[in-house]
């Protein structure tokens, strides 16, 4: 099967330094991937390369998705605007019709859990929906492919486990391919089909861990044996990276 995503013996470098190196990585189409290492090691690099944003120093990178969405790990919404503009902004330029664009902006907001809330502006709301608006304006123009980078990161963990149930959901409900950055084991352990470990420096793939838990994932699976036994193998894994 022709891989979705593939990098293959990827470098990046920042003049004399280098970031990644002999990195070779695949993702099929409709998988969740989290790529899982501490602060600093090159997984926004990464996530970069994916969203074309960053050239390579060296190797391939192919990338099949005609449609990409990306969520940061700051919510980066124009404080002028709306929930619902917000959302609606990728549509606007794009030059979509306005009933579709209403009708979508609508949907995505109430698939997010925000229905209610689509007029009010991003200082009236907590961390966690301005971060929910977020992750719906990257799927306004139906993304075959979603980047992640960190988008909890700064997020409680309740609120943090609240929008990963919320990414589960989405991503159960639309299909599309998901790209994942973060340095929680306990995160990717939820939500990922398979987890890439990466380490070293410059960094490269160190191990790929593929999750037991099975799908749908239920927030429930947080209390089962199975997902602490993972937990464990993941943060082994990191800890040796």
């Amino acid at each position: 099967m022709t891989p979705y995503l593939e990098w293959v013996e990827a470098e990046v470098s920042f003049g004399d330094q280098k970031i990644l190196e002999s990195l070779s990585l695949s993702v099929q189409a409709g998988e969740f991937i989290s790529i899982l290492g501490p602060s600093g090691c090159g997984k926004s690099t990464l996530l970069k390369v994916a969203a074309q944003l960053q050239p390579l120093s060296a190797g391939h990178y192919h990338c099949a998705a005609q449609e990409q969405g990306f969520v940061f790990q700051e919510h980066t919404l124009l404080p002028w605007l709306n929930a619902q503009e917000n959302v609606e902004l990728p549509m606007v330029l794009r030059g979509e019709i306005a009933e579709k664009i209403s009708e979508q902006s609508q949907r995505l907001l109430a698939m997010v859990g925000l229905e209610g809330k689509e007029k009010s502006y991003p200082d009236q709301l907590s961390g966690g929906m301005r971060m929910r608006v977020s992750l719906a304006r990257a799927l306004a123009l139906s993304p075959a492919l979603l980047l992640l980078d960190e988008p909890s990161g700064a997020l409680d963990e309740m609120t943090r486990n609240q929008l990963n149930d919320t990414l589960v959901n989405l991503h159960q409900t639309l299909h599309f391919t998901a790209l994942h950055v973060t340095h929680s084991v306990h995160e990717a352990a939820y939500l990922a089909d398979r987890i890439f470990i990466l380490g070293g420096h410059p960094a490269k793939i160190i191990k790929e861990l593929r999750n037991p838990l099975p799908r749908p994932r239920r927030a429930d699976m947080r209390d089962s044996l199975e997902y602490h036994h993972f937990t464990v193998e993941c943060a082994r894994a990191l800890r040796l990276s």
